[in-house]
């Protein structure tokens, strides 16, 4: 399990991310004022690929999806 979790993206696939999750977070602010449900899912997906992008891990890669950034 460790080695699913060890680093394969480099630094342009992090900024790309980063950059992913910061609109989910913007959008999140907007989707909760249309509803709960949506503003939830956003910031739950923001917070996940903003994980990713600071650990320099995509869960795509991880399963073996070959991803082009």
């Amino acid at each position: 399990m460790k080695t699913f979790f060890s680093p394969n993206i480099d630094t342009k696939g992090r900024l790309v991310r980063g950059l992913g999750a910061l609109v989910l977070l913007v959008g999140a602010g907007f989707g909760f004022t249309v509803s709960l449900w949506l503003g939830f899912g956003l910031l739950a997906a923001g917070i996940f690929v903003g994980f990713e992008a600071l650990r320099g891990w995509c869960v795509m890669r991880a399963c073996g999806i070959k991803t082009r950034l």
